[in-house]
């Protein structure tokens, strides 16, 4: 179900997310020439209705129809028969961004497919990879590791000063690509933000020209790291929905306006009906069920038990079904 091309089809650089698939009707692997060899891996559109790399390698490649890119680039566009509905992904279809060598193992096409990236990526010596993604909620752009390694960090903090580090979920492509050569995924925003497209596109095109990564340490006052330590969701069995919602579990209206803030300990989060048993559910890195942690509840309010940072919280169900509700983090020294 893979297309492997040595050049961008014709009309790549100007169709939307929502009809690429007139001219890719499966995912692709778009291998591209350089002045340097090891290629810049780039991937997008693991998620269908996040369109802010397919926008920003199109900048991006315009500027260079008429000279060498300074180093190869190879571009993979995912989900784009999800794209071309603005959907994350396809009822019966995989998460494209749960599938990479290293997570549950699976027998499906789109396995065989993530496996067969991974191992043409590593015969050509691949370089840095980069994973382009957006949130539906509100959160500031920032970088995600899977290693805290000084060639890894280094190359976040190219992006940006804020830097997370995550070992869950698995199956993810950064996490794949960790073992080839430094990776990060960038969260780029909201989709359609002019800012969060050249925000990217710079950062891509810095890593083109790069010649090598530093192996010094990065230094401390460069970078703000924290820790995914718990995935927090809404149990499958449980209604929810947001401000006056009449369900079981009715959250904040604004809950998004909390990513990334210091929450203390007692922060409201929502309210279970009365009666009702309904709550949310956190799993930490190991997947033990660490929820009593995480929340208390006072008659009928969900609040938190300890201080936490929120990250990723949006307000689309949907994606809340397919994916969770949220991540809480702490700093990390680095």
């Amino acid at each position: 179900m893979l297309t492997i091309l040595d050049h961008l089809p014709p009309g790549f650089l100007d169709l939307d997310a929502t009809r690429l698939h007139e001219i890719l009707p499966d995912p692709a692997l778009i291998h591209l020439p350089g002045r340097r060899p090891e290629p810049v891996f780039v991937s997008m559109l693991l998620h269908g209705n996040e369109d802010t790399g397919l926008r920003a390698m199109q900048a991006l490649l315009r500027e260079y129809q008429d000279r060498e890119l300074p180093r190869a680039l190879s571009i993979f566009t995912g989900n784009v028969s999800a794209a071309r509905f603005g959907l994350r992904r396809l009822d019966g279809q995989p998460d494209y961004n749960r599938i990479w060598p290293g997570g549950e193992p699976g027998d499906s096409p789109e396995h065989a497919m993530m496996r067969d990236i991974v191992d043409i990526m590593r015969a050509r010596r691949v370089f840095a990879s980069i994973d382009i993604h957006n949130n539906t909620g509100l959160n500031p752009h920032y970088a995600c590791v899977n290693r805290l390694d000084d060639a890894f960090l280094h190359l976040a903090t190219l992006f940006g000063r804020t830097v997370v580090y995550f070992l869950r979920p698995t199956g993810v492509q950064s996490m794949a690509f960790a073992e080839l050569c430094p990776s990060v995924t960038i969260e780029c925003g909201q989709p359609g933000q002019d800012y969060g497209i050249e925000h990217a596109r710079e950062f891509v095109e810095a890593c083109l020209h790069l010649a090598e990564l530093p192996a010094h340490p990065v230094a401390a006052h460069d970078i703000d790291l924290f820790h995914t330590v718990a995935i927090v969701t809404v149990p499958p069995a449980v209604s929810f929905g947001f401000g006056e919602a009449d369900t079981e579990l009715r959250l904040l209206g604004d809950l998004d306006y909390l990513n990334f803030r210091e929450l203390p300990a007692g922060t409201l989060l929502g309210w279970a009906r009365t009666g009702s048993h309904a709550g949310l559910a956190a799993h930490n890195e190991t997947g033990e069920d660490v929820s009593a942690r995480y929340f208390s509840r006072d008659g009928g309010e969900i609040r938190t038990a300890r201080r936490v940072m929120p990250s990723m919280l949006t307000l689309d169900t949907r994606v809340i079904r397919q994916d969770c509700l949220c991540y809480f983090m702490e700093r990390l020294d680095i």
